[in-house]
């Protein structure tokens, strides 16, 4: 993965940009010191002047009212935040009129944040107060008051805590009263820049000791970046949490989530003063201190499925590699592709208006239908259909194209949902409730109804990752997941009115992925790599289980690990640096499976007898 980077040969501002924001996928507005606020087309590549703001306004940031929000009147979404260094704020339309401007700080107004459903805004000023307003404008609440000025803040996942920079210290700040603040030192330079992901709820900061780092919301460290040469000025999640962008002077640069490097640009900008994504998450752009506007596009994403690489080559245009004979097939799309996913001999492609349906034995003739959202989130695939996650919700399609059903409940939030808490297979979808993490939503995949009487399966402790067996009959459908401690657990779907047995089969895992032919479920626990050949042996007997077991030694995989895929005998990780290892697990037990489902007793015994491996007697 890279970024793809273009600036214009002469800047269209004359100062330093300060703030940018889009409005749809291809339309920015940019603001900067010359007093200019401008409209960026990216389809015709036209750039116009919006208004030219009063000489006592230089503005600081910028913040469009969100989008997700259903607002009746549509002139309330038209509208942005925009903050300036005379201590106001000013509501300003698509058309650049200043609906108000709020005396709100002394000194200047350092950022503004509408929170995810648009019902508030908070300002951040450098007299050292953070308040909150109505959409309006009026003050509610003045919720913190300090002796330095706050240069960032960011809204919470459920929008009931902010995160706001003081000095070197980073301070999470629930809304209630009463509650805790957590507070904790997170740079040895002042912080200039934080974002919170809604999705997988880490936080990112930059700071003047030239390096960024990604925070769990409980405060502690998951990645800490090598000193850069110059301060980190703006830090930026995508919007579904999987990359952030983060910018310095000449420097822009492209990251996992967990914080190592996809990509490196040194482009001629300036310091990049605020990195702002758009709502599909496939492009960025950046307010650069030279008067330039930097665009950048993120290309050359890879996946991989047994034989078959696709690559995308192009913001419209993929290629696919079949690594076994070299055959490559380029497939091109009549728009920018949004997310892709390949599993099951099938590869699914949601552009901004369509999604494709490739078949891995014909990459001439998709199948294509229309999408209402353009900005999908998700896909998740089983062997039968798969599932579209968008900012509206979750819909089920089979490989025809065939809408199958769409579940939904209640305070549902699709924008949020990740991989870790959405599983499919044929007959089931799991969802971890954002509500209570504790509890698991479970629905028939075919009617999109919930299963078992209407209850969830709810777990002692908030559950991380949850992942849903993919073979067998759906009244044997097991669900495994690793919960807060890192315990991994067992249970069974469908239980018929009986309370279900949850088993404890593993502790201190860290990720897992069951086969995608055979109910064989891997892990890594502690510094090993786990296959539970037989995991349902929990069910019969407990002592059974540990006979069942294969493991190696994951000293090899380096760093944290993460397993991505376990296709037939080939399981996939990524390092903790990015990059990606394969392990080979023997195939007898998988061809065992295989016998048994199809009865082929003889076939089995026989098998057991030649491999002669004491697990299986």
């Amino acid at each position: 993965m890279r970024l793809k980077t273009w600036l214009l040969k002469e800047p269209k501002h004359e100062e330093l940009v300060s703030c940018v924001g889009w409005t749809t996928a291809d339309e920015l507005y940019s603001c900067s010191e010359d007093h200019q606020i401008l409209k960026w087309n990216l389809l015709s590549s036209e750039t116009s002047l919006v208004v030219k703001l009063p000489e006592e306004i230089y503005p600081i940031d910028l913040h469009w009212f969100p989008k997700t929000v259903g607002v009746k009147k549509q002139t309330q979404a038209e509208v942005f935040v925009l903050t300036s260094s005379d201590g106001k704020f000013h509501l300003v339309s698509k058309i650049g009129r200043i609906e108000k401007s709020v005396e709100a700080h002394n000194g200047a107004v350092l950022a503004g944040r509408w929170n995810y459903d648009g019902t508030a805004l908070i300002t951040a000023g450098e007299d050292g107060q953070i308040k909150i307003w109505s959409k309006s404008g009026m003050l509610r609440s003045t919720l913190t008051s300090q002796g330095s000025p706050v240069y960032s803040v960011a809204w919470g996942p459920d929008s009931d805590r902010i995160l706001y920079t003081s000095g070197k210290q980073l301070v999470i700040k629930p809304l209630q009263p009463s509650a805790k603040v957590l507070q904790w030192k997170a740079h040895d330079g002042i912080i200039l820049k934080v974002d919170w992901n809604s999705v997988n709820d880490f936080i990112l900061s930059g700071a003047e000791d030239c390096k960024y780092k990604v925070w769990d919301s409980f405060g502690r460290l998951l990645y800490s970046s090598s000193s850069h040469d110059y301060p980190v000025t703006s830090v930026s999640w995508a919007p579904d949490g999987e990359v952030f962008a983060m910018g310095s002077f000449n420097t822009l640069r492209l990251c996992d989530k967990t914080g190592w490097s996809y990509a490196l640009e040194k482009p001629n900008t300036g310091s990049v003063f605020t990195i702002s994504w758009s709502a599909d998450g496939t492009q960025l752009a950046g307010a650069c201190g030279n008067g330039h506007v930097i665009f950048a596009h993120v290309v050359e994403q890879h996946w991989e499925w047994k034989n078959f690489v696709v690559t995308l080559t192009k913001r419209r245009t993929m290629q696919v590699r079949n690594v076994t004979n070299d055959a490559v097939d380029i497939l091109e799309f009549r728009d920018r592709v949004i997310k892709a996913s390949l599993a099951y001999g099938h590869l699914v492609v949601a552009t901004s208006l369509q999604c494709y349906v490739y078949n891995s034995r014909n990459w001439n003739t998709p199948l294509i239908f229309e999408l209402k959202e353009g900005t999908v989130s998700l896909i998740q695939q089983a062997e039968k259909h798969f599932l579209l996650v968008d900012g509206a919700g979750l819909y089920m399609f089979s490989y025809e194209g065939q809408l199958i059903s769409s579940p939904k409940f209640p305070g549902m939030r699709a924008d949020i949902l990740n991989a870790q808490g959405v599983s499919l297979s044929n007959d089931t979808i799991a969802i971890r409730d954002k509500r209570d993490e504790k509890v698991i939503l479970l629905f028939d995949a075919l009617t999109g109804k919930a299963l078992s009487d209407g209850k969830p399966l709810t777990h002692k402790l908030e559950v991380v990752e949850i992942a849903l067996d993919q073979c067998g009959p759906s009244t044997e459908r097991k669900i495994a997941l690793i919960d807060k401690n890192r315990d991994l657990y067992l249970t069974s779907v469908r239980h018929l009115g009986r309370e279900p047995k949850i088993c404890k089969i593993g502790s201190m895992v860290h990720s897992m992925a069951w086969n995608d032919t055979a109910n064989i479920l891997c892990g890594i626990q502690d510094s090993q790599f786990t296959v539970w050949y037989y995991p349902s042996a929990v069910f019969t007997d407990k002592e059974l289980l540990p006979k069942t077991l294969y493991i190696k030694d994951g000293s090899e995989f380096s760093r944290a690990p993460h397993i991505l895929s376990y296709v037939g005998t080939m399981v996939t990780l990524r390092q903790g640096d990015g990059s990606l290892v394969y392990s080979s697990v023997p195939p007898y037990s998988t061809v065992l499976h295989e016998y048994s489902t199809s009865a082929r007793w003889e076939d089995a015994l026989r098998l057991c007898r030649f491999a002669k491996v004491h697990r299986f007697h």
